[in-house]
């Protein structure tokens, strides 16, 4: 009690503070999905609407340096929710499984539970999976380990980008719905249940967790909020720049320019789809207005704590990319806000701040002993003062432990595994047009950054088989369709089921197999593939079995038993 009175003393008069020392505060904790910094208070579009977020962000704190722990969803949300960085708890990418590499980590609402909270939660705060022994309560219900509920999906989709090659993510595409916002279900639905746990009644304090998932693709919203943005109105982020890789050390210029964003171009839909993450993100903005106003007009107002984070950012062109998993400012850089009862408002903070420092932040608001492992760095001396001292910069995993991006007050830094570099002055170049790594003037700043590097990395662990996920069998005896390689290069696990061995053939682009050897009874074959090649599957006597078709990540292929 006395470290929760001290911490509450921070932001309120004395007179205060015993009131609200008689009960711990409450935790309302919103995830936004890949959101950029496109939201008014931060300035990244001028053309975003987000009344909600600014609000916000105008009753507490807002990071305006706030960084992600990884430029994907897995490793950064597991970031959040244990405490613990990509580089030490080898969660480095959206293929891994939480589980299979921290079995025992305790997440947030497991540890508010503990220590006598109400723990409940609903929509996408991990990745794509509930973890329902950490939650008390949870919306959809947490034993179904799916955190969605029902979304409408439009039919007959794709429906504004066609499929450009078995590389591209299903969902990306994007579409005005004439559909209200609770017949599209999703978002609307959470938002609705966050807001019932607002307005009723608690015998405990609680830590309660929202995750509102647009503007994450696919960019399906209803009409009115495409309104706002006039298709001829719309201009590209102010990051992007045409010519802007030619200063790129290689890693870089094979990190930025992709498939997706060549093939939006072609296809004459990249003002769409800046219109689209625009409409989203208003739509996202809608439905934390929801949860804000039941807070706000319910019992809880004056005692609970408020933390807005985004995972990670998304590029709409910047560096000829499109989507996230790079280095650069806008995928790192992502929105933190919080609000803390009888805290300051309308405080910003340019101080460079992980979100794996949110775990150890909340604890130390609410008067509890930060776990052992988690980050050692607590927010709230920037809650105090935004100008405090603030000797940290973040850091930022780019899915291996020898790739990463560091950011300091006034600078970042990209190093990449083969040793390639970028530097940046974010004061004077906030885009990060300009390259500053091979110039002789900044090699005095570039080995201050060099020296922040993450010490003794964990490797990145293989994913078990168990976990991949799972390609569709198709049985036939006749022969299979050819291979349309296209994209890079992974692997795809064949698993033989048959007490017999079998075959493993590629189908060659004219049609022809081409054996890569013989699986053993009950045995497994680890083969290099590539999105949209074909793999046969012949019996002893080279008769054909059937074939797998390879989407566009590692898998796992199993052959059924006759």
């Amino acid at each position: 009690m006395k470290t929760l009175c001290f911490i509450l003393g921070i932001f309120v008069a004395a007179s205060s503070v015993c009131a609200a020392a008689s009960e711990k505060p409450n935790v309302l904790f919103i995830s936004v999905d890949d959101l950029n910094d496109w939201i008014g208070c931060l300035g990244g579009h001028p053309q975003t609407k987000t009344p909600n977020f600014d609000r916000l962000a105008k009753s507490g704190t807002l990071f305006t340096n706030a960084h992600c722990a990884a430029p994907q969803c897995n490793p950064s949300r597991t970031a959040i929710l244990t405490g613990i960085p990509p580089y030490r708890s080898g969660v480095y990418h959206n293929g891994q499984k939480m589980r299979d590499v921290l079995p025992d980590a305790e997440i947030m609402p497991k540890f508010f539970s503990r220590h006598g909270y109400w723990s409940a939660g609903s929509g996408k705060l991990l990745h794509y999976f509930i973890d329902a022994a950490s939650w008390d309560d949870y919306f959809p219900a947490k034993e179904k380990e799916n955190p969605f509920p029902p979304t409408f999906d439009p039919p007959n989709r794709p429906i504004s980008l066609p499929v450009g090659g078995p590389w591209q993510y299903v969902e990306t595409d994007w579409a005005a719905l004439e559909a209200s916002d609770e017949v599209c279900g999703g978002d609307w639905s959470v938002t609705k249940w966050i807001g019932g746990q607002l307005q009723r009644p608690h015998d405990k304090p609680f830590f309660l967790a929202c995750g509102i998932y647009r503007p994450h693709e696919p960019w399906f919203v209803p009409k009115e909020y495409f309104k706002p943005f006039p298709l001829e109105s719309i201009q590209p982020g102010p990051g992007y720049k045409e010519d802007d890789l030619d200063d790129l050390p290689p890693s870089g210029q094979k990190m930025g320019p992709n498939r997706y964003f060549e093939h939006i171009q072609k296809q004459g839909q990249w003002k769409h789809a800046i219109q689209a993450y625009l409409a989203s993100i208003h739509y996202a903005d809608a439905m934390l207005g929801r949860v804000l106003d039941a807070l706000e007009s319910g019992p809880y107002r004056d005692n609970t704590i408020v933390v807005l984070w985004s995972d990670h950012g998304w590029h709409l062109g910047e560096k000829q990319h499109w989507q996230k998993y790079t280095g650069w400012r806008i995928c790192t850089r992502v929105p933190l806000m919080i609000r803390v009862p009888g805290g300051k408002s309308g405080a910003i903070c340019d101080q460079p701040v992980s979100l794996t420092d949110l775990f150890h932040t909340v604890t130390d608001l609410c008067g509890l002993p930060a776990p052992q492992g988690i980050s050692r760095n607590s927010l709230v001396p920037l809650l105090r003062n935004p100008d405090a001292a603030w000797p940290h910069a973040a850091v930022t995993q780019l899915g291996v432990p020898d790739e990463y991006a560091i950011s300091t007050k006034a600078w970042r830094y990209i190093h990449y595994r083969n040793g390639d570099e970028e530097l940046y002055d974010i004061v004077n170049d906030p885009h990060e047009w300009t390259n500053l790594a091979a110039m002789p003037a900044h090699a005095a700043k570039l080995a201050e950054l060099r020296a922040l590097a993450p010490e003794n990395p964990v490797p990145v662990p293989q994913v078990p088989v168990a976990s991949l996920p799972e390609l569709k069998w198709h049985p036939s005896r006749d022969s299979a369709p050819p291979s349309k390689p296209d994209g890079g290069t992974f692997d795809v696990v064949f698993i033989n089921q048959h007490t017999q061995p079998v075959e493993l053939c590629w189908m060659s682009p004219t049609g022809e197999p081409k054996s890569y050897g013989m699986i053993k009874p009950k045995g497994q074959k680890r083969q290099s593939t590539r999105p949209g090649a074909v793999w046969q599957i012949r019996d002893g006597k080279q008769q054909p079995l059937g074939h797998f078709k390879i989407g566009d990540r590692t898998s796992k292929a199993i052959i059924p038993a006759p």
